[in-house]
């Protein structure tokens, strides 16, 4: 288990400090990754099934809440969540399920840019951003994953974002799980791959390539140089499952979280809008952009380099790189 060896640390954006994270079933994930997959292949596959994941999802999230209700005050301070931002009232929380589903007033706790041409984050989350281009300084040799492998095989659209740079949004399990519209376009594509319930741990990150193309995953496509668009060209969007993560419900909706539609090609969207929901667990979104079209935030592109904090990434790729944690509806980049 030498990745424990490691701590993980990422840059609070707002204060720019260091804070050290406590990865939840740190030495079990790296005992499924480091041991079991090379030792048990088809124990470590049926492990990170679907079927295994939502009973894991079960137990955790909604077992213990059959026979007795719950302190909500106190399962959100076990978070480190707040509750105060929330829709509903403090007595509405009296399940793990219910705090981790819960919906928030982001309209006034999560402020968004007025520029029409700033791409904003999908989720509160801790966000890491690389680049496909040899020639750019956040070019990762040993890549997290393929283009064409992650938009699945048989997709049109992956020769549009080779080159390009890309951001990927790790979200944890005391953080609000709905995912927002980074940009404003039309909908050109929208489907799902198949595949496994592997960890977002950064462990098994590491330790399993193209970990983030091996999962079940939903895919959309969003053409931003349309009237009204955010003009950063073609964005893909990613949301990716994980271990406990039962669905991704496709919620869309213009108006709070009123009216939840399903995304549908030809359909125009509205940048910093619910899109989705991860049920429930931790999971991923990755957003991929075309080359020369975007310029990540200065602030972020800084912090990924920092030498004084202890990533696992950082550990696993030979160089700096680190995550800063961002706020739903914030600016990360802009159009060049």
């Amino acid at each position: 288990m030498e990745s424990l060896a490691y701590p993980h640390q990422y840059v609070d954006r707002a204060t720019a400090n260091v804070i050290s994270e406590q990865l939840i079933g740190d030495r079990s994930v790296s005992f499924l990754y480091n041991n079991l997959r090379e030792n048990s292949p088809v124990m470590f596959r049926a492990l990170t099934s679907r079927r295994m994941s939502g009973l894991l999802g079960y137990l955790h999230y909604d077992f213990s809440s059959l026979s007795r209700k719950r302190d909500g005050l106190k399962l959100f301070r076990s978070l480190g969540a707040d509750w105060r931002e929330c829709v509903e009232s403090l007595s509405f929380y009296d399940s793990a399920r219910k705090v981790f589903e819960r919906q928030i007033r982001y309209w006034e706790t999560r402020p968004m840019p007025t520029a029409p041409n700033i791409v904003v984050s999908p989720a509160d989350s801790r966000m890491l951003i690389g680049s496909f281009a040899h020639g750019s300084n956040l070019f990762i040799k040993n890549k997290f994953f393929e283009v064409r492998e992650l938009l699945g095989l048989g997709c049109p659209w992956y020769p549009r974002f080779i080159g390009g740079d890309y951001a990927i949004f790790r979200l944890t399990p005391d953080k609000y799980h709905y995912n927002h519209l980074p940009v404003s376009g039309k909908v050109v594509d929208f489907y799902h791959v198949d595949g496994q319930y592997h960890s977002c741990n950064p462990t098994a990150q590491i330790a399993m390539a193209s970990l983030y193309a091996k999962n079940r995953r939903v895919v959309t496509i969003i053409d931003t140089d349309v009237e009204g668009g955010s003009g950063v060209g073609l964005v893909g969007m990613v949301e990716i499952v994980a271990l406990m993560i039962g669905d991704i419900v496709q919620c869309y909706s213009r108006r709070q979280y009123l009216d939840p539609r399903l995304p549908e090609v030809g359909m125009s969207v509205v940048r910093g809008c619910p899109k989705s929901l991860f049920r429930p667990g931790s999971s991923t979104v990755v957003l991929l952009f075309e080359a020369d079209r975007t310029a990540f935030a200065e602030d972020l592109v800084n912090n990924s380099r920092r030498s004084d904090v202890s990533s696992r990434f950082t550990a696993g790729f030979s160089r700096p790189l680190v995550e800063t944690d961002v706020q739903v509806r914030s600016a990360i980049a802009k159009a060049v």
